[in-house]
């Protein structure tokens, strides 16, 4: 196992607001199952994929998941991804980590080949050793299985390592591979919602990201 202090970021509700090129994408996919979206319930970023278009298809009586997943991918690989913004100091965040010598992994439920396109394109993929999601298959779609995927393709310890995300999903991922987990309060999820999970820590603003990940590491 590797000493090396390790983080791992979540990148939906953590490092930008993708939320726009989502609603776009579960919309676009209810239209070609033949549904009005304006009858949608509120969309709930940060579940993986499945979960999200199961509890839309519900308020229509309809269990066609697969079809929703792929008309989802197709809109969202095609214009969705582009609708995705840094969070304002995300970047700095970044490059702190990178300076003090931390391992950077992105962690996400998104598809992996999304995920590192619009890293890529927003200029954020240049701080990351690795940057892993969901693959064809099914069995990295939930975090737990991600982030043990990621210790063990790294030689990471678990003990030196942080992941860091802005849902329940990202904190019971963590304590699940016996990482500890910090929770951000500027992206999708609530406070409630990150100490119901048994969040280590929270984190206010993106400017304090660094050092709190630093603190907890160092600690």
């Amino acid at each position: 196992m590797s000493p090396a202090r390790s983080v791992f970021l979540d990148l939906d509700g953590t490092l930008v607001d993708s939320q726009p090129g989502i609603v776009a994408s579960c919309t676009a996919a209810l239209r070609v199952l033949g549904h009005d979206p304006a009858k949608a319930p509120d969309i709930a970023i940060g579940p993986p994929l499945e979960e999200i278009l199961r509890t839309l298809l519900q308020a229509y009586g309809d269990d066609r998941i697969d079809e929703a997943v792929v008309a989802y991918r197709q809109h969202y690989g095609e214009s969705g991804l582009l609708g995705s913004e840094p969070y304002p100091g995300i970047g700095g965040a970044l490059q702190e980590l990178r300076q003090a010598g931390l391992r950077i992994y992105l962690a996400t439920s998104k598809r992996e080949v999304f995920a590192r396109r619009i890293l890529e394109n927003l200029n954020l993929a240049v701080y990351f050793d690795g940057i892993h999601g969901s693959v064809p298959g099914g069995t990295l779609d939930h975090k737990p299985e991600l982030l043990a995927h990621i210790l063990s393709e790294y030689g990471i310890a678990a003990s030196h390592s942080l992941m860091i995300g802005d849902r329940r999903h990202d904190i019971v991922g963590a304590h699940a591979v016996t990482m500890r987990g910090l929770g951000v309060l500027w992206g999708y999820g609530s406070r409630d919602e990150l100490e119901a999970a048994g969040a280590d820590q929270l984190v206010e603003r993106p400017t304090d990201l660094a050092r709190t990940a630093l603190s907890m590491l160092n600690g």
